[in-house]
């Protein structure tokens, strides 16, 4: 009996432990890394791998956590910008995958061919590795694809039921002016000639990364008309005269409960109002609809908070199903620097997406 007690008691603990384990990872906020468009990767050996933007580095570097909390700085993954290179500079928003024992790093980079001499000329490449910390050596001397027109944000999606991968990617701003009811009334107060646009896009991937298979789809874009729902949020650069654009972008998509889920990122990264939604489908490439209760993760400053600009989120889901949205965000301590945040999010029984952030510790 007493030995059944013990047990007892030592389950008891065991459990009462991994629940503050678990509330200990949320109370972190910001985290010590500086890092825009950050994505986690929880690898098969058991860790987690923390990638993103770096300012001034031509390429990415990585760190490692066991917990989530205590981050260790792995230096430098992947160096672009060589004379082998495809890529010049402005290396964007990695991603990384396991798949068949390998790491494949999806980026963005502007790219060396540039005849017309385009200020942006951003393409998406993958690089790889047997090591989740590098080095990743670029799987071909080129970008991926070329759409005629600059893009960024790469994201994946693994339909390994039907032996599929999907790509997504955000058109840019660049050279992409766009008629809608927000555009007329910004050029009606002589705020801007014209507003510029990024759109999301989806379209079948090539297994072995080598390029697109068919035509990209547009899958989101903000509204034209000014009585759209969505239209205040996803205007607020522009209506805050903040900037000639509405910007799309930052995609993630995941599927949940048979139905796919994209979130995206909506007005000017580097400003504060840089905000987050979400839309649904029931395929991955469309057609998508915007959820009613957008934007679910935003500045909270009006609110008594201190945390501005959140946006180009991930989601992280642990072990044991618990979901994540893993984004950048500023403070009043951290300035114009990005920092990361990890919060936790749901899925409720409406299959409404909360995101229960922007918190600090």
């Amino acid at each position: 009996m007493k030995r059944k007690i013990l047990y007892y008691l030592l389950f008891v603990v065991f459990i009462f432990s991994s629940c503050i384990k678990k509330t200990e990872t949320q109370s972190h906020n910001p985290l010590s890394v500086s890092f825009g468009d950050p994505f986690i990767l929880y690898a098969s050996d058991g860790n987690y791998y923390m990638y993103g933007t770096t300012g001034g580095l031509n390429g990415f570097k990585a760190y490692s956590s066991t917990d989530l909390i205590e981050w260790k700085d792995e230096g430098v993954i992947y160096e672009g910008a060589t004379a082998e290179s495809w890529t010049v500079d402005c290396f964007w928003a990695p991603e990384v995958y396991e798949r068949n024992g390998k790491y494949y790093l999806w980026f963005s980079a502007n790219w060396k061919h540039n005849p017309t001499l385009e200020e942006e000329n951003f393409r998406i490449g993958v690089a790889v590795s047997d090591s989740p910390t590098g080095p990743f050596k670029e799987l071909h001397n080129r970008p991926v694809f070329d759409p005629g027109y600059p893009i960024i944000d790469a994201n994946l999606y693994f339909d390994d039921e039907n032996d599929k991968i999907f790509l997504y990617y955000s058109r840019c701003c660049y050279k992409n002016p766009v008629e809608s009811e927000i555009a007329t009334w910004a050029k009606e107060k002589g705020w801007f000639d014209e507003i510029e646009e990024s759109w999301v896009y989806g379209v079948e991937l090539k297994p072995d990364y080598s390029g697109i298979i068919g035509e990209p789809v547009l899958l989101l874009r903000p509204p034209v008309s000014m009585d759209d729902k969505q239209a205040e949020w996803e205007s607020r650069s522009v209506t805050s005269r903040e900037v000639n654009r509405r910007w799309t972008e930052g995609s993630f998509i995941f599927k949940k409960n048979d139905v796919f889920y994209m979130m995206y990122s909506a007005n000017f990264f580097g400003g504060q109002n840089y905000a987050v939604g979400y839309a649904t489908s029931n395929h991955p490439l469309g057609p998508f609809n915007k959820a009613e209760n957008n934007p679910v993760l935003q500045k909270n400053t009006e609110q008594g908070g201190k945390v501005t600009g959140t946006g180009h989120n991930m989601v992280l889901t642990l072990p044991d199903g618990e979901m994540l949205c893993v984004y950048h965000g500023r403070t009043e301590e951290t300035g114009r620097e990005r920092v990361v945040f990890i919060d936790k999010m749901k899925i409720d029984e409406n299959g409404l997406l909360i995101v229960e952030g922007p918190t600090t510790k």
